[in-house]
């Protein structure tokens, strides 16, 4: 297995992140502990989850079995980097969500409660909150901080200059500030290479790639349409540009004789400010196939290939202006 740090820590994570919101609503309880225990196997120590991920089965039911695994033992969570998010509501109840110090408070309890461990590593921020404070947000984790429940703080789906106010007001705070940014980002979705990549660059945070895939359009929905596997709604609604694009990509990914998964996930790894990127197997042998992205090079030649199908952006202000 590959590691690297998180951002400008010293923590050493996998540069892949194991996700796991399929866990409860698409994959049993037994399928998910087999996945982690593979994870283990192969030397993934890096898993991501989220208060409000359960869907069909509630909200906090992933957290609940990623804590009904740790509770097996034998090492299990000492040898975890545990992140897990807070920000959606978890209730109708006011202060059920979003980033007050009362709901930072308690969601974190919560989650340790449900993840039966007493401290979360990386505790990130799912949603940008715009009518908290900063200082309120930043003192209520530096409470957490102090009483050991969380060791990192993390983003999720910030713009780049919410990374920049963010940091500016821990800095005044003498405290370590964000050191990850959990972004959309994939050959199909390529914004956060304008503002949010470079800021998190500049300020030494890891970039956390979740949907790589888009959705699976990027996992070979072309072969998988002519063989008559489970329909992608996503691809079921694509426009003829959309079609043509990916059925080129999947073209250039049999030249190479890999798959479309694995080749997208190889781009990814290969951009710079990204730590890894988040997989969310359903079965153990999606999760074997995904492994393959840590083992392939990809040429220049074929990055630059994959730009032209895939144009994505400079970094601002030049992508717009000289």
């Amino acid at each position: 297995m590959k590691f690297t740090h998180l951002g400008r820590t010293g923590l050493r994570v996998s540069r892949l992140c194991l996700g796991t919101m399929n866990f409860g609503p698409e994959t049993d309880e037994t399928q998910s502990f087999a996945i982690m225990d593979r994870a283990h196997a192969v030397g993934i120590n890096f898993f991501d989850t989220a208060n409000v991920y359960g869907r069909s089965k509630g909200r906090g039911a992933t957290e609940e079995i990623v804590g009904r695994w740790f509770e097996k033992g034998e090492g299990r969570r000492e040898r975890t980097v545990l992140a897990t998010k807070l920000y959606a509501d978890m209730g109708d109840w006011p202060n059920e969500g979003r980033l007050s110090a009362l709901n930072i408070r308690r969601a974190c309890e919560a989650s340790l409660r449900r993840l039966q461990t007493d401290y979360i590593d990386l505790y990130q921020m799912h949603h940008i909150d715009r009518q908290t404070p900063w200082e309120e947000i930043w003192e209520a984790m530096e409470v957490l901080r102090a009483q050991g429940k969380v060791l990192y703080v993390g983003s999720s789906n910030f713009a780049g200059w919410h990374i920049a106010k963010a940091q500016g007001v821990a800095n005044q705070r003498n405290l370590l500030g964000l050191v990850s940014e959990q972004s959309l980002y994939n050959l199909l979705a390529r914004q956060v290479e304008l503002e949010v990549l470079p800021a998190a660059i500049d300020f030494g945070v890891g970039v956390i790639p979740w949907s790589p895939l888009q959705g699976g359009l990027l996992g070979g929905v072309v072969r998988k349409e002519r063989e008559g596997s489970r329909r992608n709604q996503r691809w079921a609604a694509a426009d003829d540009a959309l079609r043509t694009q990916l059925e080129a990509y999947e073209d250039l990914c049999e030249s190479l004789a890999e798959e479309p998964a694995t080749v997208a996930l190889a781009w990814l790894l290969s951009r710079p400010g990204v730590t890894g990127p988040i997989i969310g197997p359903r079965t153990v042998d999606q999760f074997d196939g995904a492994l393959r992205a840590l083992e392939i090079t990809l040429e220049s030649k074929v990055l630059e290939e994959l730009d032209r199908l895939f144009p994505g952006h400079r970094p601002a202000p030049e992508d717009y202006a000289w």
